[in-house]
């Protein structure tokens, strides 16, 4: 959802620079977004191992930073080129699932914004697995309450950690980086590479999945 269909990483990036900036955490490594694709939980355990800070807990801090998103979706947000182009193609040819890091009462807030969330027949967080991203857990829980097996799934993906959790469930891969990210190696296991998802063929998906 979040760099895939929404821009909402870059909504992410903000409210990561302010609420850690304002509890000490410096800017210049926050700035890295080195925590792209992790689950909110491990990115606030990570940098408070890195820059301890005193007084709110690790838990206000996950909710400090789900509500600064939310509010900044509902206000800033937009959806990608190409992104109800892609849900409409992929849709045409088998049910959708959303499979995220996001916590799900997020995903249901940004989706509902985006009047989104009648598309997907089931909807998935990593908050209810063990482990997130690069684990393939939310992709094999998501495949499975669609009845499909995995090997028969085309996974979507912006973070390298979604390439590798995909890969790791044995699904066909489309990643769409940002240029800041393209040249990452885990995207090498991607079985295609976009720019946008208005790259996206139809030709292609019928090669795959006719």
């Amino acid at each position: 959802m979040d760099g895939l269909l929404l821009d909402s990483e870059i909504l992410w990036h903000r409210a990561e620079v302010e609420i850690f900036g304002s509890l000490g955490v410096p800017l210049t490594d926050a700035e890295g977004r080195s925590t792209k694709g992790m689950f909110v939980n491990e990115v606030v355990d990570f940098w408070y191992a890195q820059y301890p800070w005193s007084g709110p807990s690790t838990d206000d801090v996950v909710d400090l930073l789900l509500g600064r998103v939310g509010e900044l979706v509902e206000t800033e947000g937009r959806l990608l080129p190409g992104a109800l182009w892609a849900l409409d193609e992929t849709g045409k040819r088998g049910p959708l699932a959303l499979a995220s890091s996001t916590p799900m009462a997020l995903i249901v807030r940004c989706l509902k914004h985006f009047e989104l969330l009648d598309r997907f027949s089931s909807i998935h967080s990593a908050e209810f697995e063990s482990y997130g991203k690069p684990h393939p857990a939310v992709f094999l829980t998501a495949a499975a309450s669609l009845s499909v097996a995995p090997s028969d799934c085309l996974a979507l993906e912006d973070s390298a950690a979604g390439v590798l959790a995909a890969k790791a469930a044995r699904m066909t891969v489309v990643a769409v980086p940002t240029n800041d990210d393209r040249d990452h190696r885990e995207f090498s296991l991607a079985d295609l590479v976009l720019d946008s998802l208005e790259d996206l063929r139809s030709e292609w998906l019928d090669e795959r999945f006719a």
